[in-house]
This record gives structure tokens, sequence and C-alpha cells, in this order.
């Protein structure tokens, strides 16, 4: 009888996520606490300046303004952010961003005492803080296969969205606390003591040095990785679908007016509507320890795409039921959890060391500008047809263009996980292609 329990709880913990980075590899451990206190204090921040918008000025457009001036820097930095990441030592690069970003968390303490603090600092300091994370960003993704042999590098992506979701999910209750007890200022005061996790770990893993074949930033050099990129068609295919899931299934910007006309749950359900996908989201990351051995991962990113697109088109037809309806975002949060490990999986393993950055950096413009799109056609078909049509024909666009992305990127069906041996010749390949190019 025994040995029938031993093989139920081994059949479990093969589901959970997997922790070997966490316990066998000492940098990227050191990095993944710091990253998690750090990204606590960036959550309770996020939350912080819209509410202090809102306190300025009562209008919700100061707060969508907000979006776009936090998204053009994005747009124009990150590419050369990922260029520069390629050509230094990413340990000293990662330090420098830390500082900057704790000194705009600084700023906006020093705003925050004000008694009427001006709006357009608010902004000007919500600018420099995005351009500086769309360098740090690609800086921190590339060196995580630096820090962890392959074997576990999809297992590090998983416990690295773990983290990220935790803090997502714990961050706005925090911040709530933080600013009804002691104001937005304390809030804000909160995020630059985090930091100092984050340097710390910092200071005590090895230097990342550039790869010798590094090549100095240059508007050359971000040709080279977008010429990879763009000659990769699995690399592609994992951008074209993200897209697809972003654009067509991401009803977020409709949460208020749902709440509100639909649902009827007021403020509350309109906070339980924002955690729900990060909740499920929460619960995939916890149990991905079967997503690192997977042999075929691009069939388990369109399972998981078409699995977000029903979840989202079963949100729009069960209005009548709120707590079943926060049940399918739940579902959809899980799903977009185990496309985004598989996708930066693949994405991570096909390129080599000298491109990571680069290549990282173009994941960050996808996954960024993707969902701010989604907000936007989402909200213009709510303007003529109303909230639910949106959310059920967005659905179906996104179930749609997958079968679109799959007919015209057979490489995602097909792509494998090649073993140690054959993935390391497919890096040396890869290379030997990009220099040439």
């Amino acid at each position: 009888m025994p040995k029938p329990r031993r093989n139920h709880l081994e059949g479990l913990r093969s589901l959970l996520v997997d922790l070997e980075p966490v316990k066998l590899d000492r940098e990227f451990r050191l990095l993944w606490l710091g990253q998690m206190v750090n990204g606590l204090g960036r959550q309770v921040t996020v939350v912080a300046l819209p509410f202090e918008l809102w306190q300025l000025t009562h209008s919700s457009l100061s707060i969508g303004l907000l979006a776009l001036v936090q998204l053009v820097p994005i747009l124009i930095f990150s590419l050369g952010g990922g260029a520069v990441a390629d050509a230094v030592d990413r340990r000293r690069l990662l330090i420098v961003t830390q500082l900057l970003l704790a000194a705009t968390s600084l700023a906006l303490v020093l705003l925050a005492m004000q008694p009427s603090p001006p709006v357009w600092a608010l902004y000007a300091v919500a600018f420099v803080a995005a351009g500086v994370g769309a360098v740090d960003g690609p800086a921190r993704s590339s060196a995580i296969p630096r820090l962890v042999p392959r074997e576990r590098l999809p297992a590090a992506i998983a416990l690295n969205w773990l983290s990220g979701q935790t803090v997502a999910v714990a961050g706005p209750v925090f911040a709530g606390v933080i600013i009804a007890i002691s104001g937005v200022a304390t809030a804000f005061a909160f995020d630059v003591a985090t930091f100092m996790a984050s340097l710390v770990a910092l200071l005590m893993i090895a230097p990342i040095p550039p790869h010798p074949d590094a090549r100095r930033p240059s508007l050359r050099s971000i040709a080279e990785g977008l010429r990879f990129a763009r000659d990769r068609r699995i690399i592609m295919a994992t951008f074209a679908i993200d897209l697809d899931a972003m654009v067509f299934g991401m009803p977020s910007s409709l949460f208020p007016q749902l709440a509100l006309t639909v649902f009827n749950t007021g403020a509350a359900g309109y906070g339980l509507l924002n955690a729900a996908p990060a909740i499920g989201a929460l619960v995939g990351a916890a149990f991905s320890g079967w997503v690192g051995r997977l042999r075929r991962p691009g069939r388990g990113i369109v399972a998981a795409v078409a699995g977000w697109g029903a979840a989202i088109l079963a949100f729009g037809l069960l209005t009548a039921s709120f707590p079943i309806a926060l049940l399918c975002l739940a579902f959809a949060g899980g799903a977009d959890v185990v496309s985004a490990v598989l996708r930066n999986s693949i994405v991570q393993l096909i390129t080599p060391d000298q491109l990571r950055g680069r290549l990282s950096s173009i994941h960050m413009l996808v996954v960024t500008s993707g969902p701010r799109f989604g907000d936007a056609e989402a909200a213009a078909v709510a303007a003529v047809a109303g909230p639910q049509f949106s959310v059920v024909s967005g659905g179906v666009l996104c179930l749609l263009g997958l079968i679109a992305v799959v007919r015209f990127f057979p490489q995602l069906m097909a792509y494998e996980s090649a073993g140690p041996e054959a993935a390391a010749e497919g890096l040396v390949a890869a290379a030997a292609d990009s220099a040439i190019q």
C-alpha cells in the first residue's frame, strides 16, 4: 500500500514548478530572490502612481495618458537596450539600471511629499523609468541562460514567471494597505527600499561578461538581431502567436465597464476581474513542472493559446454568473503563463549568447505592445457593439487567428526540443549563420 502512495506523491511533485535552479544554481537563486523583493516594490509603485494622478486630476484620461507616456520610451529604447546588453557586462549593466530606477522612485517620493506636485513632473519620471526599464528587461532576461545550465533553463524561466505572478497578486493588495495607512509617498519609499535587495544580490554574483564575438551597440548590431529573428521562422511564430492572443483576446480595458454595467459588482468586482488572470497565472506557474519535459513545445504553445482564446470566449458568453466568469479569466491566465514559458524557452535556446540581449528586447516589444493594442481594439469594438460582443468577438478572432498562424508557420507544430549535444550544435550553427549574415 505505501508504494502507490509514494508514486502518487512523486507524480504530484512532477507537476509542481521545478525548484532545481533555486536549489542548485547559487547565482540564479540570488538574482531571483532579489528580483522578487524588488518586484513587490515595483508593483506598489505601479498601483500608487495612477492613484496619485487620480487624486490630482480626477480624470481617467490622465491615467490613460500615463500608459502612453510609458509605452513611448519602451518602443524607442528597448531595441537599443538589447544591443547594449549584448555588448557589456550584464551584471554591471543591471547594477546601473537598478540604481537609476531607484533614483526615479526616490524622485516620486520627493514629488509626493509636495502639497500639489506638478502632473508633468510625474509623467517625466514615469517616462525616464520606462526607458531605463527597457534596458533593464533585456539585460535581466538574457542573463538567465548564463546562470543556469541548458537543461534547467525552462525551469528557471517558469520560476521567474512564478515570482512575477506572485508579486502581481500581492503587490496591489500591499499597495492598498500602505496607501490607506501612510499615503503614496510611503508607498514610493517602500519601492526605493526594496532596491537594496536587488542591488545586494547583484553585488554577490560573478560578472557576466559579453560574448567574445559581441559587437558594439550600433544600428548595424540592432539590424543584426532583427535579421536573426526574421530568418528563424520558429522565433517569428512565437511572436505572431503571442500578438494574436493579446491583440484579439485581451479584454482588460473593458473590465471597468463590465463590472459596472454587465456584472453590476462595482469597484470590488473590478478588482476581482483584474486579479483573476494573475491568480490563474500564479497557479499555472506553480504547476509548471511538466513544461520543461515537453518534447514538442510548439504544440504546447498552440494548445495554450487555444485554451486562452476559448476561455476569453467563454468569459464573454457566461456573464450571467460572475464567479464562473472569474474562473474563465483564471483559466485564461493559467494558459497564458504556459504559453509564455514555452515561447521564451524556445527563443532563449535557439539564440546564441551574443544575440540574446537583442532578441530579448524584440520579445519585450512584442509582449509590451500586444496587450496595449488589444486594449485599444477591445475598446473600439465595445464603443460600436457593446462590451460583451467585444469580448466574444475577440475570443473568436483569437481562435481564427491561431489557425492562420499555424498554417503560415508550420514550423511551430513541427518544432522539437533538442538534446544537449544537438542543442549545443544548433547554437554553434546559429552563431555561424549570424556571422555570415
